[in-house]
């Protein structure tokens, strides 16, 4: 690889990690102002997301400066065009954590509801799925990758529980209905939190294999044998 593509490259992994940083700031922020019932750190998040969103237009810039300068191909190619799509994960994962602290802030100012919401252990599987999925991607790591999707069923899960734990709460107090709403909200962007750091991995398949796995997804969930005739940019 030349060694302004190698630099490119490289500045391109680090502006991209840095967005992932922050990513991952917003989520822990956001779950301990729910869990703190902090309305002034849920306002923190809020108050980053600008910031998300500036660099991940600033990354998405400098793909652009890369493919118009450098014509990448092959591996170099899909380095790129995992990046932007990664880079739109990231963004998501800030707008998802935004909803999170918005309701916190709501929930902040209604009475507890005596209802055993697993948030802690949902949060800190979407989290790790969040960390490790970049790791895979540092790494060049398939396995870590693998890892990340198979993690996934674990949020859903605990998605689906908390979806009828809500249900039973409205059956038993309909007047704390709008409390049990954003309390299901919060569940659902956490678990969008999950498919986002799901997506990625599959994007680092990608990088790796030149593979495409996304709504394959059962089939990685095994491990690379899973899968077979998928095809994808050589390398």
């Amino acid at each position: 690889m030349p060694a302004h593509m190698q630099h490119a490259i490289e500045a391109l992994k680090k502006k991209l990690l840095a967005v992932g940083a922050m990513a991952e700031e917003a989520v822990s922020r956001a779950v301990k102002a729910l869990r703190e019932r902090d309305a002034e750190l849920a306002r923190s998040v809020i108050a980053m997301d600008n910031e998300i969103d500036e660099r991940e237009v600033d990354v998405e810039e400098e793909c652009q400066k890369v493919l118009a300068l450098h014509q990448p191909v092959a591996h170099d190619l899909r380095f790129i065009i995992t990046v932007l799509k990664i880079n739109t994960e990231l963004e998501r994962i800030g707008d998802a954590a935004v909803n999170i602290a918005e309701r916190a802030i709501f929930l902040s100012n209604e009475e507890p509801i005596d209802i055993p919401f697993n948030f802690p252990g949902m949060s800190d599987i979407a989290r790790l799925m969040l960390k490790r999925a970049l790791d895979a991607l540092v790494e060049q790591d398939v396995s870590i990758a693998h890892e990340v999707i198979a993690l996934d069923d674990e949020v859903d899960a605990i998605n689906r529980h908390m979806y009828l734990q809500v249900e039973g709460g409205i059956r038993k107090s309909p007047e704390r209905v709008d409390s049990l709403i954003h309390l299901l909200g919060v569940s659902r962007h956490i678990e969008r939190i999950g498919d986002h750091a799901s997506n990625i991995a599959e994007d680092v398949i990608y990088l790796i294999e030149g593979t495409i796995v996304r709504h394959r997804t059962e089939e990685y969930k095994n491990g690379p044998e899973g899968a077979s005739n998928l095809g994808g940019l050589g390398s």
